[in-house]
């Protein structure tokens, strides 16, 4: 790729970018945007829509940038969970990192690549024509003692993230052991989901675990709660939900047609009492069926078992319960509004093959997705495309076109396809037998970040550069050569990716150009109230595969292509500031895992570091040095060692808490004059809400009050 090529795409995302901060700056202000733009203010009661014009709002104004800059990390503690923290201190760890690469990467292994002479010396007069390779490794000479200054940044870059890793880990353990100290007990910290429960002839499930745990836990259980099949039930809830919309709507909206005909020969009704009927025989129907469903015949072998001390509920989570494995399985509950209802699978072995589904289902959308890569560095060729589409040929003579093709678009079009990756991955996790929304997330956020990896990554590398080589891993010997030979020669692209997927993914997520769509659309058709708002949860399956895949970008071309690290410092600012400012505004956690998504960053960045150690090995020794490449080898072990260290040292926080947190927070809890009630509500906390009663009135002030009832859970 030439120069110009990536100043034209520069160019493209900057100015997208300043168009982007421009409109939010004014639509922000707009009152009728204020349920796209800070719905979480609007939920909570801080803001209040205003009428009558004000030329203020119409003039572009940064005080939000102040705002979201001010906002200390104990205020987004408070505010939104410890999730968001570790979001931001994902995005501050690789500022940091790049931070300290950029230094040594733009002002000593840049001028030392521009200054070799292997392919030709830079034209300053003609810069724009001159290609990215100059400014990468592949432009120093092999055996040129100009590489030990490479080899010395790869040892101080890993010293310098090992140790930022170790501080990011106890850091965050630290806060996740205070978090869960100063939190009021919790429904999920004293109770465990048990499935595989085996059932005698004669008994319910019901009977069956209280018998066993009245027995083997006598002094620590207190109650269960018993799951049902409830997916008739549920489609019941949404047609009534539904029909009570259609109510409200057809009440508040004065230009409804108070009168329609029925069919096409029915006659004319009113609406209204025609809504109110259909919602009253669903009702009815929704009381039988909750009725039927709660026959011990409609019970399903798992259970949530409640324990009267988190030290007891640790205990039987821990423990096996049974001399055969496959029964009487323990799992961590989550908290009663993360439960993901649909997921109840009894059988071990149902849930063993489902995983082994979509372990295949991965794979098969991993090798489809090839053909985009390959369709993108196809694009990145001129003269290969000009071969595929000889028609074209004219056109990609002409300078701004193929800037833009070259520049541009192959990194356009990969990500328009990896939009649809998220919400597969969320899919895929949901029907492979995750308990609770947050554990489809983590998992979703695991298989998108290694998806992407492999996709944008290696695939595009090998892609490109060693194309069609469909045995490049058959022989491990030689992978640190092949990494050698075609990652540098993907330097020009992955900038141009940095720049269009990150620069423009973090301006859209500020813009909120989907939910800003869909706002326009409803309102003609619709109205809502603040009290009918739905506060967003971030993505966090979507937003930190993104970040970790920079990161592993950043990590591993530092030293080949520094070039790079400037776009993606620009990029991380860019996130630091727009993310602290949708947690203010726009985002409200829905659960909490107390920053479990971590231990999934710092595998990324061990593989990173890994990673660029190999191809450091196969670049020295393709470029002669032997001495360097054999001096890299102590490196990927130590880096395995501290990872090994770190994974005894820190991870078991993040999986349970110790039995000294634990009694000693039960100790803390005894002295709580709130407990007794705590143990009335915990033994109803985890009813399927499918089964709670709905409440309907035929009049109109009863029409006001929701139709699902809600417990506090």
């Amino acid at each position: 790729m030439l120069v110009s090529a990536l100043v034209t795409s520069v160019g493209i995302n900057s100015g997208l970018c300043i168009l982007f901060f421009t409109l939010y700056s004014i639509l922000r202000k707009q009152p009728s945007n204020y349920e796209v733009y800070i719905p979480r203010l609007l939920a909570e009661g801080s803001s209040k829509r205003r009428s009558g014009f004000n030329l203020e709002r119409l003039i572009p104004s940064p005080g939000w940038v102040s705002r979201a800059w001010k906002l200390s990390e104990e205020d987004l503690l408070l505010s939104t969970g410890l999730d968001a923290v570790v979001f931001m201190r994902i995005i501050t760890f690789s500022l940091k990192v790049f931070l300290f690469a950029g230094i040594i990467g733009i002002f000593v292994i840049l001028p030392v690549n521009c200054t070799g002479t292997a392919l030709h010396e830079i034209d300053f007069a003609d810069l724009s024509n001159n290609s990215l390779d100059v400014f990468t490794i592949s432009n120093v000479k092999s055996g040129s003692k100009r590489l030990w200054v490479h080899f010395s940044a790869v040892y101080l870059v890993t010293g310098f993230v090992c140790y930022l890793l170790y501080y990011e880990y106890k850091y965050i353990s630290s806060k996740r052991m205070a978090y869960f100290y100063s939190s009021k007990p919790q429904p999920h910290q004293f109770t465990i989901l048990v499935r595989s429960i085996p059932v005698l002839a004669g008994s319910s499930v019901s009977e069956s675990v209280e018998s066993f745990f009245k027995e083997y836990h006598p002094t620590t259980y207190l109650s269960h709660m018993v799951i049902h099949r409830t997916s008739n039930l549920q489609s019941l809830i949404n047609e009534a939900k539904k029909l009570y919309g259609r109510v409200i709507h057809s009440q508040s909206d004065p230009n409804q047609e108070k009168y329609k005909r029925v069919g096409f020969f029915g006659q004319k009704v009113d609406l209204v009492d025609h809504y109110e009927k259909q919602l009253e025989d669903i009702e009815e129907n929704l009381r039988l069926e909750q009725s039927e469903v709660s026959w011990a015949g409609e019970e399903i072998r798992a259970a949530f078992v409640s324990f009267k001390s988190q030290y007891g509920a640790a205990i039987a989570f821990h423990m096996q319960q049974s001399t055969n494995p496959t029964h009487w399985v323990t799992e961590q509950a989550p908290e009663p509004h993360d439960v993901y209802w649909p997921f109840f699978s009894s059988s071990f072995l149902r849930r063993w093959i489902s995983k082994l589904v979509i372990i295949v289902a991965c794979t098969i959308l991993t090798i489809l997705f090839l053909i985009p890569v390959l369709l993108v560095q196809g694009l990145t060729n001129l003269s290969q495309l000009e071969v595929w589409f000889p028609f074209l040929k004219s056109i990609l003579t002409i300078t701004f076109v193929s800037q833009v093709v070259t520049g541009y678009l192959p990194s356009l079009i990969l990500q328009l396809f990896l939009k649809i990756v998220p919400p597969i991955m969320v899919f895929l996790s949901s029907i492979q037998g995750c308990i609770s929304h947050s554990d489809i997330e983590k998992s979703a956020c695991n298989k998108v970040l290694w998806f992407t990896i492999w996709n944008i990554f290696f695939a595009t590398v090998f892609s490109g550069s060693v194309l069609y080589q469909l045995n490049i891993f058959l022989d491990p010997k030689n992978i640190p050569a092949k990494l050698a030979v075609s990652v540098p020669a993907q330097a020009s692209f992955f900038i141009a990716y940095v720049v269009t997927s990150g620069w423009t993914s973090a301006s859209s997520e500020l813009f909120r150009i989907i939910p800003l769509i869909c706002s326009l659309i409803r309102k003609p058709f619709a109205k809502s109230t603040d009290d009918d708002l739905e506060v967003p949860s971030i993505r966090y399956h979507n937003d930190i595969p993104r970040i970790l895949l920079f990161g592993l970008l950043g990590i591993t071309y530092f030293f080949l292509a520094p070039l790079i690290l400037p776009f993606l410092l620009i990029y991380l600012c860019l996130a630091y500031i727009i993310y602290r400012n949708q947690f203010i505004n726009v985002y409200a956690a829905k659960y909490e895992t107390a920053g479990k998504f971590w231990p999934i960053v710092h595998n990324s960045m061990i593989f990173s570091l890994l990673l660029m150690h190999a191809i450091a090995v196969g670049i020295f020794t393709s470029k002669k040095l032997s001495l360097a490449s054999t001096l890299i080898f102590p490196l990927p072990v130590v880096t395995l060692l501290f990872n090994e260290y770190c994974r005894k040292r820190f991870l078991p926080n993040f999986i349970a808490y110790s039995a000294e947190v634990l009694i000693k927070k039960d100790k803390e809890d005894q002295n709580d004059a709130t407990m007794a009630e705590f143990y009335d509500a915990l033994a109803t906390a985890y009813q399927d809400p499918a089964l709670l009663p709905i409440h309907y009135s035929a009049n109109a002030d009863s029409l006001n009050s929701p139709l699902i009832s809600s417990s506090e859970i």
